[in-house]
Order: structure tokens, then C-alpha cells, then sequence
């Protein structure tokens, strides 16, 4: 499991180590990884290719520049600067802030060797100064590796002009740029980015994971994320997490010698209708590859599943007389009429647990919902949970652990908010946020979040809690995209049909 922590716990995690080491040993060990992280990308052993053409890989000889602003991140740049410039690499650092950088690593880069240059954030627009930032600019297009040190975990808001005219350089020229514990500019608590910010192609964080390196938007800005271990102790619940194989491949169900299809689960899917049958076709198809004992259908596509699905027990009536089920997911290409809202709300009446997904979406009363006593689960995406929220899509995918949150609290239920970083939020405000770790971009195809219920709703059925089972469901159904398109385009059909492999990927950890 991967754990980010708010920067509070941080921050007094960090006070309580200081107070039992000695001066300063807390900033060097932190400077010791991030010096390593760096010296690792220039050797060409890093998330992209480290050196200019016609130069060879390593330290010695490489052009560094560090953006250096007030606080301890720039302390810990400057220091890891010091001990690159003993290894034999030239290190100029740009300082923003000369006034409020920090004096003990302006100290020890300067008696290192490396060079010192007053870059004064308030002069980025006085004409007088066009000549210096023109060529500082320059500087750091001919870098072969560029360190970000300009905020640290308490900065709010974009980059200032300055800054951002110098990350600018590096991100057009495509130099090599480490963010130290977190990008610049971006928020560590919510993964908000408001304004300019830095997009780093490694992110070297000390102590714990923060959740804007888990969150998008902010999650898109800091590339390669490596955790460099400093001693924090940090006890507590997260903010939020992660989870990894092992703790998937636990969560997963293993029919017994004695199970029965009763025993490992019978979901009940009340999805599709005249217009979109093949929701109801996908949806029973994630179900059954997600190893549900049977499948219940009920619905007007009754035809169209029992063609592509014969082992599918069907209904055309409603899901209250489709028999015994543990769960049901209702909602996938169900339609807006009024008959579709009838069979949201009988099934919404069953003390089961209840998955409702896309259609179904529009039919729920919150009143309603949180006096259910069995689990609910909601599965939208931005603009569905946008509407639930009465916000502007926009909103919700600049604030997306914010919304989770506030989703799940309104509606008592617990909510898979889905996008470019799937999350799941319990109605309890003391449990993390998950993160879904896997997925690709090729997963953004019609009818895959069809099959993401079908699979969430069997492992429901099989007896996991709506927050285990959105997470397990999640991270299987991202893990079969990347199987089944490795590098090209897929269906859902596709998805589906890889579920077995992710799960054995998973199992083999």
C-alpha cells in the first residue's frame, strides 16, 4: 500500500524527528536521496533520457541548474547541489529569493565550487533586468538536468511570473527536470493546480507519498514519483492511498471446495433497454469474468444478453422478481423514461448492496439513499458528479479529492469517482481516499465503464465492502485495459476479455 499524508502530519512528523537528531541531519539525509535521484537520471538510469546528443552519461561534466526559492525545499536542492558538484558536475543555482534562500546550503554549494547567481523574482518584469533573464533562460536550455526548489509543502496558488518564465524554459526545451518532494506550484493536499506550475519528469519526495502526487490534476505535473525514506513516523490514517498487487490479490475472493454459485455470489443487473442493449451485454460480461457464481439480468435486453451470454439467468420483469441475488448494479444504458426510474427505485428498495452507475444516476434522492441501511455505491464520472453536486463539470475535475469527499458525505454513500485517477471516498471522513494505480489512456472508450460495474458488482456479490470492492474493481479493470491493449487501441469487449489475466497478474503478484 502507498501512503500520502496530509502536509500537517508531515510537518509535525518532521518537528518531532528534528527535536532527536542533531542540527541539520534531517535536511542532509534528504539531500543525500535527492542528490542520488539525480545522479541516477543523469547516468541514463532515470524516467527519461538524461543527457544531450553526443554527451556522455554520468555526473561528471554535466551542467545542472537549480531553481532555488525560499524555505526548505530549496535547502534541500542547494545541499544535494553540493554534493553533485564534488562528484564532478557543474551546479549553478538561480536563486528567487536571495534574500530568504537558504543560508546554510547557499553556504555549502558556493565552498563546493558551484556557482551562485541572483535571479530576483521581483525584477522577472523590469526591463532593466531583460538582458540577465534572457540569459539565465538560455542557462538553463543548455542544461543537462534542471532541479525544482521553488516551493515547498506549504505553497498555494501558480508559480509566480518569474518562475514560471524559467520552468517554462526547461519544459519547452525539454531538459530534464527533478521537482524536489513535490512540482512547484502545485497544492500537496489536494492535487489542485491553480496558475502556472512545474512539470517534472521525476519527483523525488521525502517521508511519505503527498496526496497532489497521487490526485490529478496535480499528479499529471510530477512524472515519476520516488519515495526516499528520511525516518518520519508518521501513525495515523492517511489522506490517501494506494493499493499495490498484494493488497488486491487479498482483497480478491477464492471459491472454496464447497462453494456453490449461492456460496460465491449471485449478482443481480438491471441494465440496457431497447436503445442500448449492449450495456446490458457488457455489464453481465465484467460480472461474469470477475468470477461471479451466477448473474441474475433483468431488464428489456434480456435477448441480446442471452445470445452473448447463454449462462446469464434472465428476467424482462422487474429486479424484485428476478430472485435471490446478493447485490445488484442498476443503471448502465437504463435510459431516462419513467420505467427506467421505476426500476432504480425497486431496486434501490432491496436490503442488498446496490451499485448505481450512469442512468441510474439521475433517478436518486438523497433522503432516500442515506436511510438505506444496506451499502450503496455510486460510480460517476466528472460530469455525472458534477450534476449530483449542482457544480460545473470544470469544477470537480480541477477539485476532484474535494468532490469524492463531499460526494460521498451528501449521499451517504461511498462513491467511485472515475477519470484520469479513478478515486474512491468512503462516507466516513477518517478513512482515505483511495487511488486507482492502474489504467491507460486507451481505457477512454465506449461501454468500459459498462463492464467497471459489472466487475465492482460481483465482487459486492461475493461479499466485499462497497469501498473494497470499488477499489478492487478498479485497480483489476485498469490492469485488463493495460493487458489488453498493450500500446493500441481496445474495446470494451476487449477489457473484458483480459479481466482473467489481471486477476492471474495480480494473484502472481
Amino acid at each position: 500500500m502507498r501512503h500520502a499524508h496530509s502536509v500537517q502530519a508531515v510537518r509535525a512528523a518532521e518537528s518531532e524527528l528534528m527535536a532527536r537528531l542533531p542540527e541539520g541531519a534531517l535536511m542532509q539525509r534528504a539531500a543525500a536521496g535527492l542528490a542520488a535521484a539525480c545522479a541516477a537520471l543523469l547516468a541514463g538510469r532515470g524516467p527519461v533520457p538524461a543527457v544531450r546528443p553526443g554527451r556522455g552519461p554520468g555526473v561528471y561534466g554535466a551542467r545542472v541548474v537549480l531553481l532555488i526559492g525560499a524555505g526548505g525545499n530549496g535547502g534541500d536542492a542547494l545541499y544535494a547541489g553540493a554534493r553533485l558538484v564534488r562528484r564532478g558536475a557543474g551546479v549553478t543555482a538561480l536563486l528567487l529569493a536571495p534574500a530568504k534562500a537558504h543560508a546554510g546550503g547557499v553556504a555549502a554549494l558556493a565552498a563546493a565550487g558551484g556557482e551562485i547567481i541572483e535571479t530576483a523574482e521581483e525584477t522577472a518584469t523590469d526591463p532593466a533586468y531583460a538582458a540577465h533573464w534572457h540569459h539565465v533562460e538560455r542557462m538553463l536550455t543548455r542544461a543537462d538536468l534542471v532541479v525544482d526548489g521553488i516551493t515547498g509543502l506549504g505553497g498555494h496558488g501558480g508559480l509566480r511570473t518569474g518562475a514560471a518564465r524559467l520552468a517554462h524554459a526547461a519544459e519547452a526545451d525539454k531538459v530534464p527536470v527533478v521537482a524536489v518532494d513535490l512540482p512547484s506550484g502545485v497544492d500537496a493536499d489536494t492535487g489542485e493546480v491553480h496558475g502556472p506550475a512545474v512539470t517534472a519528469d521525476l519527483t523525488v519526495t521525502f517521508g511519505t507519498h503527498k496526496p497532489g502526487l497521487l490526485v490529478d490534476p496535480a499528479r499529471e505535473h510530477a512524472g515519476t514519483v520516488r519515495l526516499i525514506d528520511i525516518g518520519l513516523d508518521l501513525p495515523g490514517p492517511a489522506a490517501a492511498e494506494a493499493l499495490q498487487h498484494a493488497d488486491v490479490a487479498a482483497l480478491l475472493p477464492r471459491p472454496a471446495p464447497e462453494s456453490d454459485k449461492y456460496r460465491r455470489g449471485v449478482v443481480g443487473i438491471c441494465a440496457g433497454s431497447a436503445r442500448y442493449p449492449g450495456a446490458a451485454v457488457l455489464c453481465v460480461h465484467g460480472a461474469l469474468r470477475t468470477g461471479a457464481g451466477a448473474v441474475r439480468y433483468a431488464g428489456p435486453g434480456d435477448q441480446a444478453v442471452v445470445a452473448r451470454h447463454p449462462e446469464t439467468l434472465v428476467s424482462a420483469g422487474l429486479p424484485s422478481e428476478a430472485g435471490r441475488v446478493q447485490a445488484w448494479v442498476v443503471g448502465p444504458g437504463l435510459g431516462e423514461d419513467e420505467e427506467a426510474g421505476r426500476r432504480v427505485a425497486d431496486v434501490l428498495a432491496q436490503d442488498v448492496p446496490v451499485l448505481v452507475d450512469a442512468d441510474g444516476l439521475r433517478f436518486l434522492d438523497r433522503g432516500r439513499l442515506r436511510a438505506r441501511t444496506a451499502p450503496t455505491l455510486l460510480t460517476p464520472h466528472a460530469g455525472e458528479a458534477a450534476r449530483l453536486l449542482g457544480v460545473e463539470r470544470e469544477h470537480v475535475e480541477a477539485a476532484r479529492l474535494a468532490s469524492v469527499r463531499r460526494l460521498a458525505l451528501e449521499y451517504g454513500a461511498t462513491v467511485l469517482l472515475k477519470g484520469s485517477t479513478t478515486l474512491v471516498a468512503a462516507p466516513d471522513e477518517s478513512m482515505p481516499v483511495r487511488v486507482n494505480a492502474t489504467g491507460t489512456p486507451w481505457l477512454a472508450t465506449a461501454g468500459s465503464g459498462d463492464v467497471l460495474s459489472g466487475v465492482v458488482g460481483s465482487l459486492l456479490a461475493a461479499g466485499l465492502s462497497a469501498r473494497d470492492a470499488a477499489s478492487a474493481g478498479a485497480y483489476l479493470h485498469g490492469l485488463a485495459a493495460r493487458h489488453a491493449a498493450d500500446g493500441a487501441p481496445v474495446d470494451a469487449q476487449d477489457v473484458a476479455g483480459a479481466l482473467p489475466a489481471a486477476w492471474r497478474d495480480v494473484k502472481r503478484g
